[in-house]
């Protein structure tokens, strides 16, 4: 599995590098950044990559991916505690001073597949549910710079999502008791991204 990981974002990460390097071959400044959010890897530890293009002089793009592999299955079949996702977030951003620097505000669209199950704060103990949601929000962020090459940026989002899911009892998983659908509105995103830029 670690493997297949590691190769998975080497596939994504080499032909960002060799694109940066033409970009920034062609003019001065700032066009790329890469990065990863902290917060994600320590509150949930999850695997995770984004990269941020400029688009223009207070516009960039962000894509930000998460993959949490872990699935808490027993040996008996049953599920225990369980956070595996995979979770895409794609963000437009206008930036109040240049690009990569200072305030933004932020517009995103998330998307994710999700099997979780026995996580209490979610208000899924003694259950698992296995599916997707999709929404819009919006975010507000600060970046500082700490050199020619690295910044730190802190993010906060809110917004709406819809989720869908299969429901099964932790002790007999392979029964579906119902499908749920819920719509949230609340925190779509907190990020402490480390930036590496191009």
């Amino acid at each position: 599995m670690k493997k297949k990981l590691i190769f998975l974002i080497s596939l994504f990460v080499i032909p960002l590098i060799s694109f940066a390097e033409e970009k920034l071959n062609e003019k001065k400044g700032t066009k790329v950044g890469i990065k990863t959010n902290l917060l994600y890897w320590g509150v949930m530890s999850t695997f995770n990559l984004g990269t941020e293009f400029r688009l223009a002089r207070h516009w960039t793009l962000d894509f930000e991916a998460g993959l949490n592999p872990f699935d808490g299955k027993n040996d008996d079949g049953s599920f225990g505690k369980s956070l595996k996702h995979l979770r895409v977030h794609p963000e437009a951003r206008y930036w109040f001073c240049e690009v990569f620097h200072s305030h933004f505000f932020g517009l995103h669209v998330p998307y994710l597949l999700y099997n979780v199950s026995d996580i209490k704060l979610l208000g899924i103990e003694n259950e698992r549910h296995q599916g997707w949601g999709a929404g819009a929000g919006i975010s507000y962020g600060y970046s500082w710079l700490f050199s020619k090459y690295w910044n730190l940026e802190a993010s906060v989002g809110v917004g709406y999502l819809y989720l869908e899911s299969e429901k099964y009892s932790c002790t007999n998983c392979g029964r579906k008791i119902e499908t749920v659908k819920k719509h949230y509105f609340g925190a779509t995103q907190a990020a402490i991204n480390l930036i590496y830029q191009f």
